[in-house]
């Protein structure tokens, strides 16, 4: 699917729209690299659309994705792409200074596994970023029955409801490869999304949430002596 709508990828209004308000909220938990030579790993990156929200932070980009399509397109915007699968990284353990994984665990069949990968990508003190869906009754009717029925929000027949994301297994997993999350609960903001359907503003921002049970950030940071 990425691939046939790979040219939908870049299209601020196009069909991955809220994609783009999601990475921008991703980017802003990632801060400037603490070292020359960081390296940023963006599993599930598709296309790259969260290049233009590090760019100038000093990390190297690397990119990783199945889609070929859109990892020709993330190559475009500064992205040194990797085809791969992220529950099986073709990179080496501890490489990446920050991790971000963004709408990408809840399409993966071993959560466990994905989860691994990404820890095992970190060195010592490294960041993990994620934001995914909870495993939730409403966030499968939100975001399943209600989102992928509205344009632009959600492309129909994206999310199987079976991998949304248990917030308590994703937690301890994290834990168990010595990293400690936080997680909050996001939405875009009403009055953004009102004014980008007038035409009126370009793009949504993400703000908090009351709750987890739908959409959801998460990071944490490398425990020492892991």
């Amino acid at each position: 699917m990425y691939d046939r709508l790979a040219g939908e990828w870049w299209r601020p209004r196009g069909v991955f729209a809220m994609l783009h308000w999601l990475a921008a909220a991703r980017g802003a938990l990632i801060p400037a690299a603490e070292r020359p030579g960081a390296v940023l790993v963006d599993l599930g990156c598709g296309a790259g659309l969260l290049a233009p929200h590090v760019e100038g932070k000093g990390y190297t980009h690397i990119g990783v994705d199945l889609s070929v399509e859109s990892l020709r397109l993330a190559a475009t915007h500064g992205v040194l792409a990797v085809r791969g699968d992220v529950c099986a990284v073709p990179l080496p353990d501890g490489c990446a200074d920050v991790v971000a994984a963004g709408e990408i665990l809840e399409h993966v069949a071993d959560l466990p596994g994905a989860v691994a990968e990404a820890c095992r990508l970190l060195r010592p003190g490294g960041l993990l970023v994620v934001d995914t869906l909870a495993a939730t009754a409403l966030c499968r009717f939100l975001a399943i029955t209600v989102a992928e029925r509205l344009p632009r929000i959600a492309v129909r027949g994206v999310h199987d409801p079976a991998l949304l994301v248990d917030r308590e297994v994703l937690v301890a997993e994290c834990a168990r490869h010595g990293v400690d999350l936080t997680l909050r609960g996001i939405r875009p903001s009403l009055v953004d999304a009102l004014l980008w359907a007038l035409g009126r503003r370009a793009g949504v921002r993400m703000v908090a949430a009351p709750t987890t049970a739908v959409l959801f950030q998460a990071w944490g940071t490398v425990r020492t002596g892991r």
